[in-house]
């Protein structure tokens, strides 16, 4: 354990100082160098080490299919995107489904209601789950994108990725996250089954949303590497390193809506601890997986 922590600590320590990630940036510079570019390598390369943030638009970018493998085309393929962004943007503006005021978040929605097909007849409309975790993700993606164009093709993109690849298996994490949660500490486990809490945590907040709205976008940045680059698992594991990192407040409250009240709170001082520590837990776990659903 004390072998953990320090490992724990000397890792944190580097990359805060700036020490860690020299050489393997200089290992994804050299993928980068291709003129087409290697998904595999790529996908590899986000799965062992945390992506610098100068390349981590470009990387999410060709991982979630926004621009192809050739390099070459990536210009022309963008003006082609910046196009459609502002042709759909405009057809709100005509049907004066959004105006000068209409949040940017909500924009991004309704523009991706309208590609999709699926924009209501009326902005007073119901939102749908789908619509929710879209909200929640593009709130996230806004605060680590500058540009509009990008951002909303990484929200769009991101969703599909999460709906196309995770769909499946997004039902069977909580059960992933119990499995892992009892090998680390059953004292817990047992505290929440005894608690009837198990099944009322916010489940929705950590593996649909994928921690959107839970944990700021500074820290969560390296979880969604992992998502854009092949596994969902690493939400498990950021929710087991949570209730390692608060076994005391936890085990603390007794009442099963207090603890779902607090964990979808959490404080906010230590995040980047808690997702290096997640990390650690999921190499752990599962070696050095690559695509690992």
């Amino acid at each position: 354990m004390a072998e953990d922590s320090q490992r724990n600590f000397r890792s944190i320590y580097y990359e805060k100082v700036g020490f860690r990630g020299v050489e393997e940036k200089k290992s994804l510079e050299i993928l980068l160098k291709d003129d087409r570019l290697d998904i595999e390598k790529l996908c590899t390369f986000s799965q062992r080490f945390p992506l610098p943030s100068m390349y981590r638009i470009l990387v999410w970018k060709v991982l979630l299919g926004i621009l192809p493998l050739h390099q070459e085309t990536h210009a022309l393929v963008m003006m082609s995107r910046k196009e459609q962004y502002y042709n759909l943007h405009r057809a709100l503006k005509v049907i004066r489904f959004i105006n000068e005021s209409t949040p940017k978040i909500e924009v991004f929605l309704h523009m991706h209601q309208l590609e999709s097909g699926k924009l209501s007849r009326s902005q007073t409309y119901p939102l749908e789950p789908d619509d929710e975790v879209f909200l929640a993700i593009a709130s996230t993606m806004e605060e680590m994108v500058d540009d509009d164009v990008d951002c909303y093709w990484l929200i769009r993109s991101f969703v599909n990725h999460l709906d196309a690849k995770y769909r499946d298996s997004q039902p069977h994490l909580p059960k992933a996250f119990e499995h892992y949660l009892n090998l680390e500490d059953n004292r817990l486990v047992t505290h929440l089954k005894t608690c009837y809490a198990l099944d009322k945590l916010p489940y929705d907040l950590w593996f649909k949303k994928c921690f959107a709205g839970c944990l700021p976008e500074s820290s969560l940045q390296r979880v969604w590497d992992k998502v854009v680059s092949g596994s969902c698992k690493i939400l498990v594991f950021v929710a087991v390193e949570i209730f390692l990192t608060f076994k005391m407040k936890v085990m603390a409250l007794n009442n099963a809506d207090n603890i779902k009240a607090f964990l979808g709170k959490i404080p906010q001082d230590n995040t980047d601890a808690i997702v290096s520590k997640a990390i650690d837990l999921w190499h752990k776990h599962c070696g050095t997986p690559a695509h690992s659903v």
